[in-house]
């Protein structure tokens, strides 16, 4: 099974259309309330397909950690419990605005020459303030944002904005899944900024991807390319 992902990422970079591979996904909701507790979970899959058991990720994948961004800046790793197929995890927002949760993980293994990263990010609105709401609360070198406390409705344009060292980076490469099985491909301005329409309410698959040649050593293997990923999980409604 790893040799066959590592067989398809390494035809992703080859190719000037990116496709989405296996990656790293944040489920919860989108919404959370104070004093209640937010249920999370962390998959590897392909949008829409079944999670991976956990023996099957990639490389030391599931040696992730999982981070918490609280309205006020606060930053709190999680506890992460191991299922068949997921971690579990969860959180009790305790102030109004926007929590950011995010994962980062560079594997230990080489795919080939090419080292991986894996990035994963989700937003919870708590209230309508909008303490929080801001991308620098992402601390991963790639990711992508999509602005929580905006009602995203079908047939209204869906903004969002690709960044790789906190900055907008022309040419990133996005890739959206809809809930009906629809998929396509945009790519970011130089300003990070990015839109797509949504045709179908329900849960949107994005993921930004970034890949480039280099040269060095990573746990005492040469390597030649670097390959980034990141996602997030967007709802649409009618």
């Amino acid at each position: 099974m790893f040799k066959k992902q590592l067989i398809i990422i390494a035809f992703l970079l080859c190719c000037s259309a990116q496709l989405f591979a296996h990656a790293l996904w944040i489920q919860t909701a989108s919404k959370g309330k104070a004093g209640q507790k937010q249920a999370v979970k962390i998959i590897y899959a392909e949008p829409g397909d079944k999670p991976e058991e956990l023996g099957e990720w990639y490389s030391d994948v599931k040696d992730f950690e999982l981070w918490l961004v609280a309205p006020d800046h606060k930053r709190t790793k999680l506890a992460t419990i191991a299922a068949d197929d997921h971690f579990a995890a969860e959180f009790t927002p305790d102030q109004q605005g926007v929590y950011t949760l995010s994962v980062g993980h560079t594997a230990k293994e080489l795919g080939g020459t090419t080292v991986y990263q894996f990035n994963a990010s989700a937003l919870v609105s708590v209230g309508k303030a909008d303490a929080g709401n801001s991308s620098a609360a992402n601390t991963n070198e790639l990711h992508i944002f999509a602005d929580p406390l905006k009602a995203h409705k079908v047939n209204s344009p869906l903004d969002l904005r690709g960044l790789f060292k906190n900055n907008g980076s022309e040419k990133l490469y996005v890739t959206i899944a809809a809930p009906s099985g629809w998929s396509k491909q945009i790519s970011t301005d130089e300003k990070g900024l990015a839109e797509f329409v949504p045709l179908w309410p329900g849960i949107y698959f994005i993921e930004v991807s970034k890949s480039w040649k280099d040269s060095g050593t990573h746990n005492g293997k040469e390597y030649k390319a670097f390959w980034r990923s990141a996602t997030t999980l967007v709802e649409v409604g009618k």
